[in-house]
This record gives structure tokens, sequence and C-alpha cells, in this order.
């Protein structure tokens, strides 16, 4: 081996040996994270790219690894997720899993118990060029023996997706002559001389002075900037803990004007039962203030009330079954507007390729006669539709000229013209399907167009010679030599548009949104929704997001666009090529 080869074997080396370090430590967290499918994809992929790279008959394949990577990250995965999630009821109130679940009710809910202790509270700011901060000590005092507390500034355990805090925490530290340690700084009370506390200071320096108490009206000026700033940012969901280990919150009791001990309502517990004479242990989660055990069914948790209803305290994901798929058919609210969805899916995407390729045709014949002058102007010009981007054209078609007030349609020929009512194009269900055929017509002419011209182009002149010597007609001629030459390269094409507008999500969203609403449906479908748009509706739109329904939903959609692939495929001769 020369220098030079030995060199470019020891850097490919290194950088197979980088690629392999990276896919451990992603592996790792996601084992850590419980996210196994993608751990899994990883682990073969990773495996896939190592006998590649050291195995010399495996040479030839090293120019796919990017492309792998992609294939597995971007589609392999995609797939095996969302064929996963179509058999889970994952969506709006099943967002977690089991243990999560059950770890929110252990953390999030609590309750009041009878004959709480209560805390006054005064809050101290640290100024910042006199301006007010949000670096506080909460001074409490109890309203039982007078013993006061001190905690600095809680410390964030959790936020929800908006960022807001779910849970701070902090210790309650007791005051002893009015001085008091945290984190090994002393801090001390410093008193005027009719023995208010004016401010507390620290050995670091820190200065924090009386800002606002709820008992003392002299601070209500401050109240905007305790409310928006300290309790509606840090107190509204911090939880202290005292030496003895008891929370206290704010106290809605007393319009959180004070701090009271508060009580963990959810626990859990061991169960003992007898099934065919065995002793069966099962932990369960209880209600601790009143001791019922929480009934666990369908992704739920749920308590009984003082009036024995049950309710629903927390969702988590649960496998169910081929639930997804059977509820398409057995429940007549969600049934009905998915069968008129699946339907006009196939409508919509059958009559866009009919007339683009209509209209594309007839314009493709008159462009490739040769009487026709200024072939050059025309096509440039029908050639339009097809370079501005769909979605502009898209808006400008939804605002300009089907607007029922000011649109071009309505305002200048439905009444300007011929004094007719204005059209309800986008919320009349059947003028709205007329007018995403419009639009998708318009966009599909050209190119249909473009193919057609092409196609005819190839046929040779000599059997239109022939044809005129038999004394046939133009229509003869076009029914018997151009359109079945023309077909035998068309037809894949045409299967390839049916397909692609069959999820042509852009030309049904950006003019009506799948609107108007089907009246009666449980789901949030329309009159104009295709299956794409469907499905996006169900994950990110409507009263909730339904995210195992729209997955069955995509997995239809899949089989349905392979079969399509594969009569393309068929058409073409692909697969004739290959068995040759």
């Amino acid at each position: 081996m020369s220098g030079r080869r030995f060199v470019i074997f020891l850097f490919s080396l290194a950088i197979l040996a980088i690629f392999n370090a990276f896919s451990l430590w992603s592996i790792y967290l996601l084992f850590a994270d419980g996210n196994f499918g993608l751990m899994v994809t990883m682990v073969i992929l990773t495996l896939l790219i190592d006998i590649i790279a050291l195995n010399p008959k495996g040479y030839p394949y090293r120019y796919m690894i990017p492309a792998m990577i992609l294939l597995f990250i971007l589609t392999l995965y995609p797939m095996y997720y969302t064929f996963r999630t179509a058999f889970t009821n994952y969506g709006t109130g099943h967002l977690f899993t089991r243990q999560q679940s059950i770890q929110k009710l252990l953390s999030d809910y609590f309750y009041i118990p009878e004959n709480p202790e209560e805390f006054e509270f005064s809050i101290f700011i640290e100024l910042d060029n006199y301006s007010p901060t949000d670096r506080f000590i909460t001074l409490l005092k109890s309203k039982t023996d007078g013993e006061m507390y001190a905690t600095l500034r809680p410390q964030v355990v959790s936020r929800d997706a908006s960022g807001n805090i779910t849970l701070a925490t902090a210790k309650m530290l007791e005051i002893k002559s009015d001085s008091f340690v945290i984190g090994g700084v002393n801090y001390t009370l410093s008193r005027s001389p009719d023995d208010r506390i004016l401010a507390i200071l620290s050995d670091a320096g820190a200065r924090y002075i009386y800002f606002y108490s709820p008992q003392d009206t002299s601070t209500r000026p401050n109240a905007p900037f305790y409310f928006s700033e300290i309790r509606g940012v840090w107190l509204r969901n911090a939880e202290f803990t005292d030496s003895e280990g008891n929370q206290i919150r704010l106290f809605p009791n007393s319009l959180y004007t004070t701090f009271a001990t508060t009580e963990r309502k959810y626990a859990l517990r061991t169960e003992t039962s007898f099934s065919a004479g065995r002793a069966i242990q099962e932990t369960v989660v209880y209600n601790r203030q009143t001791g019922r055990t929480l009934i666990e069914e369908s992704g739920f948790f749920y308590d009984i009330d003082a009036n024995g209803n049950e309710f629903i305290v927390e969702g988590y994901i649960s496998d169910v079954g081929f639930w997804n798929f059977v509820r398409m058919f057995q429940d007549p609210k969600i049934r009905d507007p998915f069968f008129q969805v699946f339907g006009w899916t196939f409508t919509w995407a059958g009559l866009s390729v009919l007339f683009s390729f209509v209209i594309g045709l007839a314009l493709a014949i008159t462009l490739n006669d040769r009487r026709l002058k200024g072939k050059k102007i025309y096509r440039t010009l029908l050639i339009i539709p097809w370079a501005v981007p769909a979605f502009i054209s898209a808006l400008v078609w939804r605002n300009g000229f089907f607007n029922e007030t000011y649109g071009v349609l309505n305002r200048f020929i439905v009444q300007g013209l011929f004094g007719l009512e204005p059209i309800k194009w986008l919320n009349d269900a059947f003028w709205a399907k007329v007018s995403v055929l419009i639009v998708n017509t318009w966009l599909g002419f050209p190119y249909m167009m473009t193919v057609s011209l092409g196609a005819l182009q190839s046929i040779p002149e000599e059997f239109y010679e022939a044809s005129s010597i038999d004394g046939a007609t133009r229509l003869q001629r076009f029914r018997m030599i151009t359109f079945p030459l023309l077909m035998v390269t068309v037809a894949p094409l045409l299967v390839g548009s049916f397909a692609f507008n069959f999820n042509n999500f852009t030309g049904i969203y950006l003019v009506t949104q799948g609107g108007p609403a089907i009246p009666g449906a449980s789901t949030p479908a329309g009159a104009t929704d295709i299956l794409i748009s469907y499905t996006f509706k169900l994950a990110f739109e409507g009263r909730g997001q339904d995210f195992g329904f729209a997955s069955a939903i995509s997995i239809i959609i899949f089989i349905i666009v392979a079969g399509f692939s594969w009569i393309n495929f068929k058409l073409s001769g692909s697969f004739e090529e290959v068995s040759r």
C-alpha cells in the first residue's frame, strides 16, 4: 500500500470512527429517552454503513451512503412511526405515556386539608438601577405561632409547551435572630425603629427591599408588577417545602393573599386481589383525600366525585388495536363524512386530470397546426400559469376572483353582467368544488399542453398522409391515429398526475381550506377536503388533535398511492425493462 493510499485509508477510518461515536451516543440517548423505534433505526443504519465501509465488496455502495441516511431517517422511520401511531389513541388527552401520566398525577395534583396552617407573606425585591427585578425573597409568617420563614426565588422544575412554569420549588428556612442561611450565604433582616422589616441584606452584597404584601395597603402601587412578574410567573405554581416535608402553596380560599399547607392528592399503593385461588398484587393510583382507587380504562385515569360520578383526571397513550380503522366504518358521524371525503378525493383527482388534459390537448393540437402564426408568442403566454408559483396563483384566485363581495367573477360578471345574486364560491359545497377544480385546471393545463405537444410532434407525418389518401376525416384521424399514439406516451403521465392530485394539499387548502364544513360531522371534515387535507385537520386543527386516527388515514393514502405507482410502472414498461 502506497503512502497516499495509506493516508486516505486512515482518514476514512477516522471519519468512520467519528460517525460510529456519534451514532453510539445518539443510540444511548434514544434508549434513555425510551424512543426505541428511532434507536433501532439508528442501529440498523450504523451496522449497514459499517459493513459497506469495511467490506471491499461494498465499495460500489459507498456512494449511496448519504442517500441511505436520508432514506432511513426521513422515509423509513416516519413510515414506522406513522404505522405504530395508527394503532394507538395518541392525540388530545393522550399525549403522554402511562408512566408520565402517573408522574403528573403524583406531582401536579394537590388539595387543601381541613384546618390548614396559613402563612402571611411579604415580597422583598432586588433593584437594578432603581427598577424592580424578578430576583426576590419571600418572607412567610405563620398565623398559628408567628414563626417566620424565608425562601429565595423558587427553582423551575417543569414548564408547559408555551414555556410557562408549571412547577417551581423552594425550601422554607426558619428565621432565627433575624437571620437565615441559604446556600452558604447569610441573610440578615434590616428593621426600622418601629420594628418594621425594611430590607434583607446578604453577606454577598445583595440588597432586597420591602416591595409588596397583600396585608399592607401602602404597597398597592407595586401590585401590578407583583401580579404580572412575581405571582403570574413564579408564585402561581410555586411549592415551598418546610423542614417537616409539608408542601405550602398559595391559598385559593383566601383569594391567594396567603400561603397554606397542601397535600398531594394522589399517591401509589399496592392492592392485593385473588384470581383462581392465587394472590395478585398490583400497584395502583389512589386519591389520598377520599381513599378511592382511580379507575383505569381505555387510556384514562378516572376519579369519582362527591356525587359518585366518574370524571377524567389524566389520559395516556395506549394501544387500541384496529380501532382507528374500525371507527371509520362504525361511527356514523365519522363514517359518513369520511366516505364523502374519500369519494370526493377520487372525483377531484379524476376531474382535475380530465379537465386539464382536455384543455391542454386542445391547445396542443391548435399550436401544432402549421397554419397557425405566432406560435412562440402563444406558447409563451400559455405557459405562464405553470411558471407562476401555485401558491401565489391559488391565493389570487381565492381573494381576487372568488371573493363573494368584491371578487372579479361576482362583481363584474355574475352581478354586473347578468344581474344575478352573488355566488357563494367558497361557502357553498357545490360552488366550492367548482372553485377548486377551476383553479387546479388553470394550474394543470400548461403541463398537459406541453407533454401533449411533445407527443404530437413525435407522431410521423406519413400516418396522416396515408389516412388522407384513404379518405379519413379529421375526427377519424384523431380517433384512429393521434389519440392511440398519444396515449402510449401520455398515459403514464396521466396516472402520475392523478396520483399527484390525489395528494394535492396545496390546491385544496389554499383555496377553500377544505370548507365549507360538512353538517353533523364529529370530525373537522369539509365538503372540499381530500384525504390529505382531512388528515392534516385531524392532526392539527379542530377541537383536538387525533394523531392516531390521522395516521390510520395516512396508511390508507399510502396504500392507494402505492397502487397508482404500481400502475404507473406497468404502463411505462418499467417492470418489463427490469425483467430483461
